[in-house]
């Protein structure tokens, strides 16, 4: 499994620590499941967009100059 190094305000770090202890995880393991969360929440960002015009009834050479209100 690849390491990483990452700063962490101490107080941030106190809060982590003491929530680790009473769920019964590591700090390792906190830091996981935080950066899946993340990931998680944000999942569409890479495909935001993708695919928006799939079911319109233009063809390409059509489409920016109707979007753009010519024709």
């Amino acid at each position: 499994m690849p390491r990483t190094i990452v700063d962490i305000p101490e107080a941030q770090l106190r809060e982590v620590d003491r929530l680790c202890a009473r769920l019964d995880i590591s700090r390792a393991e906190a830091v996981r499941r935080g950066l899946q969360a993340f990931v998680d929440a944000h999942a569409d960002v890479a495909t935001h967009g993708f695919g928006l015009w799939k079911d319109a009834a233009l063809q390409r050479v059509e489409l920016v100059p109707t979007t753009r209100g010519r024709r």
